[in-house]
């Protein structure tokens, strides 16, 4: 057990990213006897956030983007919030909350100042965006007193970019940033009279097959290589579906929006932003990910565990999230013909389909459980205690 006087405060840019992904985790440290305070602004998903952890949630307004006025404001909010918390431990996830963290965590005296990286922005960059977004994850790496990865592959492409020395960073278990909650992500738990019933909602056939994106639908997502690559196949005559599950940006929702052709746009169904993604895992039978850059891809053993492969692309964190050949497919990143190639050899195939789908719902229960996860953390947390 860890002991009750330890204060931990976890804090991303947006909630998002704690409602969807830390859920299990912050029970399991409360259950385990931790007092767990969550930051992050107050937005569309502050509601859900509240119901999550209550009066433990303090809303610090943070931007994705540069604001040199409202990051000082957030900044000096931070470090007044640590001094008066007096937490043991800062624990920071996304690019603003970390650099924000990382400097305001220093400042107030926190001894155990964590960061982890979950995927680099800078990575599809040029230019003086590029570099100045890289050298806000060194002053992470530096200023932090330990960080993590949530792959071994982008663990070593940061150390090989010099962002943070190899002694300094880790991946706890197999990877992922906290694991999948496998009593949610289980196909068990829909009938076949549910999923015909919201097939039928989605005005899709019994017999189709069904790709299902999860994500935000942007073109950093590869969401034009995948649009097009539908395309392909549905001219081809395949009996396919596609689920687009997510928020819209700007450039994805013009992507869409430019799709020429009646016959593919009717078998494209938009479903939005969903707490409940595995309602339409249920209902699918690949995943597809054709992502520029990710630090792992959660969604993806998400997916595994409800029985999916996937289709991805063969970048850093997908690498090690997607096993090729074996629980889905990795093709070049921007490669339409690829893509569409893989998808179609796992519709058209069931036995392949069916081989991919047990190996990636194997995979996803014997390595990925989120009780495995926050047993690591919570142990990782009490030994850093001990030593500080």
């Amino acid at each position: 057990m860890v002991d009750r006087k330890l204060k931990i405060v976890r804090v991303s840019t947006v909630p998002f990213f704690i409602v969807t992904q830390l859920s299990a985790t912050i029970k399991a440290l409360k259950d385990s006897g931790a007092g767990v305070t969550v930051i992050s602004s107050d937005d569309d998903l502050g509601g859900e956030l509240r119901e999550l952890v209550g009066s433990d949630f303090i809303p610090v307004k943070m931007v994705r983007e540069i604001n040199p006025v409202q990051d000082l404001f957030s900044l000096i909010l931070l470090v007044k919030i640590f001094r008066q918390g007096e937490f043991d431990i800062v624990h920071s996830t996304t690019p603003k909350a970390g650099l924000l963290c990382a400097i305001a965590g220093k400042i107030a005296g926190v001894k155990i100042r964590l960061h982890t990286y979950t995927g680099q922005p800078w990575v599809t960059m040029q230019g003086v965006k590029r570099h100045l977004l890289k050298f806000c994850d060194r002053v992470i790496g530096s200023l932090n007193t330990r960080c993590y990865t949530d792959s071994f592959s982008q663990q070593k492409f940061l150390v090989e970019q010099s962002v943070i020395k190899r002694e300094k960073i880790s991946v706890l278990g197999n990877g992922s940033f906290a694991g999948v909650d496998l009593r949610r992500f289980d196909a068990t738990r829909f009938s076949e009279s549910e999923r015909s019933a919201l097939k039928s909602e989605l005005k899709i056939n019994a017999e189709s097959k069904v790709v299902i994106f999860v994500g935000r639908i942007t073109k950093e997502k590869g969401v034009s290589e995948l649009i097009e690559a539908f395309e392909r196949l549905v001219i081809q005559g395949i009996d396919l579906h596609l689920l687009l599950v997510g928020p819209y940006e700007p450039d994805g929702a013009a992507i869409i929006d430019n799709i020429s052709n009646g016959s593919v746009k009717n078998r494209i169904k938009n479903v939005g932003f969903s707490n409940i993604p595995e309602k339409y895992m249920a209902v699918s039978d690949v995943l597809c990910l054709p992502s520029y850059r990710e630090g792992f891809g959660t969604v993806v053993i998400e997916a595994a565990a409800m029985g999916l492969p996937t289709v991805g692309t063969s970048i850093y964190g997908l690498s090690d999230a997607v096993v090729d050949g074996e629980t889905g497919l990795l093709v070049p990143v921007g490669d339409s013909d690829s893509l569409a190639a893989s998808i179609r050899s796992l519709v058209t195939d069931e036995v392949l389909l069916k081989n991919m789908s047990n190996s990636a719902r194997e995979r996803a229960q014997t390595k990925f459980d989120s009780k495995l996860y926050s047993s690591l953390l919570i142990a990782e947390y009490t030994g850093l205690v001990k030593k500080s």
